[in-house]
């Protein structure tokens, strides 16, 4: 190499590379003629966002609750192109090497076997199955107050509501599970509910007796949760003195 010739590290910092320094801000037309590609920009992306980052980093006396941002152009923009190009790009291959398959039209003169909604909808349709738990009241002969359909329908109406109302609930700050263990339990039960109501919707389709599936889709979720409650408690101090330990280091107390 000429001794003429910048070298990688010159490149990166007299703005003749595709990373300008950080006084200039580059043109289009230059920031196009540097351009080489995808690639290149989603390089110069990143390149630019750690090192402005590690600048505003050293420059600051907050470190631990700096609200560090980039501009929308061509921060945001360039990494949100690449994000949604790879996916572009993995869906096309996917629908080209994997076509679906086309079984059989429906025969509208006979009914299936077995019924079943689309697969993000089991859970919904394991609530709809939830006869055995509506009661039958002896002051009405042993008849059940409300139809099992109708039942299922509250159910389902029952579960949605608790999920909206969570979030109205909980008013913490915390942004890790670890910070609030109790939550992320609650989290974790509706999630294997979730997956465990599904499995009993399909309970034709299991090698398990219907009434073990029952009520294997109410003990795991509780169960579940006090896992998750528990490693996540025993967590929490190590998590919070290492918190601390760190928020101290940056900015010492007066």
């Amino acid at each position: 190499m000429s001794d003429d010739q910048p070298t990688d590290e010159d490149a990166r910092t007299d703005g003749t590379g595709i990373v300008s320094p950080d006084d200039e801000t580059p043109t289009w037309r230059e920031r196009k003629e540097r351009t080489t590609g995808l690639s290149r920009l989603t390089y110069e992306y990143f390149e630019r966002s750690r090192r402005e980052d590690q600048d505003l980093r050293q420059e600051s006396d907050y470190v631990e609750r700096d609200v560090l941002a980039f501009p929308t152009w061509p921060h945001e923009l360039v990494r949100n192109l690449a994000i949604t190009s790879f996916f572009v790009g993995m869906i096309l291959f996917l629908g080209a090497t994997l076509p679906p398959h086309l079984g059989q039209p429906a025969n509208p003169s006979t009914t299936p076997a077995v019924i079943l909604p689309d697969w993000y909808l089991y859970w919904s349709f394991g609530l709809l199955k939830l006869s055995a738990l509506n009661p039958e009241l002896a002051i009405l002969g042993g008849q059940k107050l409300l139809a099992d359909r109708t039942f299922g329908v509250l159910a389902n109406v029952v579960v949605v509501g608790f999920i909206a109302i969570v979030p109205f609930l909980n008013k913490g700050s915390a942004r890790r599970p670890v910070e609030q263990p109790f939550w992320a339990s609650v989290g974790v039960m509706g999630v294997v509910f979730a997956f465990t109501i599904s499995a009993y919707s399909a309970k034709t389709h299991l090698p398990l007796n219907p009434h073990l599936s029952f009520d294997l889709a109410f003990l795991i979720p509780p169960m579940a949760g006090a896992v998750a409650y528990a490693i996540l408690k025993t967590m929490r101090e190590g998590y919070m003195y290492d918190l601390n330990k760190r928020y101290y280091k940056l900015r010492p107390p007066k």
